[in-house]
């Protein structure tokens, strides 16, 4: 870029310089001493006529007089054309420097940063003058460059919580999978002497293989790094049957829940099984980090069917609230409890892809997850 505009100045002041030279030639065309003959011929004539004719004498002694004027202007006038040259190329030079200052050399300086950029150099900062032709463009391009580092750092805090996670359920993975194989061992042995004692290995066992189940779903959904894969069939259901069975079976696993069974029928449209999924985790958020009685309703507000799940237990703290619902994030209350920070995150996809919202809301002792879903007119 700098050559062009280098040769650009060149052709001009070649231009300038050329046209000056003509102009200057053909004041020069004009040979003095012939000039001068001329104006001795015509004085001769002139004194000839004289004793001939006076008044015509007097006609050429005018014009004489006038040529002899406008050569002595001509004459001053000599050299001015190369005044104006030397003005043209400052003039020229000083345009051309400034558009190679204003523009060339900002543009250049762009080119540089845009190659570290491409090579991966994520550091080099860019400042500039906003009020620079290239101002606005060169604080838009870091913006985006710090944006860039940005997402790359959370990519990097992702694949690490990644990792973390995955570790963390085959960890709790493992300690099931024990006391399911030290009751088989049991029973391996005889050591269920009685039907009361055999019943409750038998119970035992199949809780433990239930929570196996929970743990290698939650390790199959965290591997999904697009929820996209998860299929939402959606029909029409009556929703206060469906709430009823999912309480009906959690509760027959541990008797902390009490139900409020609503008094009016409402259809909405739901996926069965994501509906089931999600009462279940918000359930077993609950009985995890409250360790309350848990008070289950339903009602109907402005055309949508809420479904209301309490505890008694600490809450959420207000410093969580607005990230609770992140993948991976668990909150700062959370103590010892193992977890991978999906329950809430599926929780809240789930709904939204049936068309619902859930809030939370914190009270005196406690927390309400209200989970609403528009009602099929």
């Amino acid at each position: 870029m700098k050559r062009k505009l280098i040769l650009v100045t060149a052709i001009f002041a070649a231009v300038i310089i050329l046209i000056s030279a003509l102009f200057s030639l053909s004041d020069k065309a004009a040979n003095p001493n012939d000039v001068r003959a001329e104006q001795l011929i015509a004085l001769n004539e002139i004194a000839q006529l004289a004793e001939t004719d006076a008044q015509l004498a007097a006609q050429r002694i005018e014009a004489l007089e006038e040529k002899i004027r406008s050569e002595e202007i001509r004459r001053s006038g000599a050299g001015r054309e190369w005044i104006f040259c030397g003005v043209s190329l400052v003039f020229l030079a000083g345009v051309m420097g400034y558009v190679y200052g204003s523009v060339l050399r900002p543009f250049d300086k762009m080119k540089e940063y845009a190659a570290e950029i491409a090579k991966g150099n994520f550091e080099v900062p860019l400042d500039y003058a906003r009020s620079n032709y290239f101002g606005q463009f060169t604080w838009a391009f870091d913006s985006m460059r710090r944006e860039i580092t940005k997402a790359r750092a959370c990519e990097r805090e992702a694949v690490e919580n990644n990792k973390t996670v995955i570790a963390t359920l085959s960890h709790d993975i493992k300690t099931p999978i024990a006391s399911i194989r030290a009751y088989a061992e049991g029973l391996e042995a005889h050591m269920d002497s009685s039907p009361e004692r055999r019943a409750r290995y038998l119970s035992i066992l199949m809780r433990k293989c239930d929570e196996v189940a929970k743990l290698t779903n939650d390790l199959f959904l965290h591997s999904l790094s697009d929820l996209d894969k998860l299929k939402i069939n959606a029909e029409p259901l009556e929703i206060c049957s469906v709430v009823k069975e999912a309480i009906e079976e959690l509760a027959a696993q541990q008797d902390d829940i009490h139900f409020t069974q609503s008094t009016f029928t409402a259809f909405v449209n739901a996926d069965r099984n994501r509906l089931l999924q999600i009462i279940e985790n918000l359930i077993n958020n609950a009985r995890k980090y409250a360790k309350s009685d848990i008070d289950v309703s339903l009602s109907q507000e402005n055309g949508t069917v809420c479904l209301k799940i309490r505890d008694y237990g600490g809450g959420i703290p207000n410093a969580d609230m607005p990230f609770i619902f992140d993948k991976f994030y668990r909150g700062k209350n959370c103590g010892n409890e193992q977890g991978s920070g999906l329950g809430l995150y599926i929780v809240k996809y789930l709904t939204e892809k049936m068309g619902g919202s859930i809030l939370l809301h914190n009270h005196t002792s406690g927390l309400e997850v209200v989970v609403s879903l528009p009602m099929e007119k």
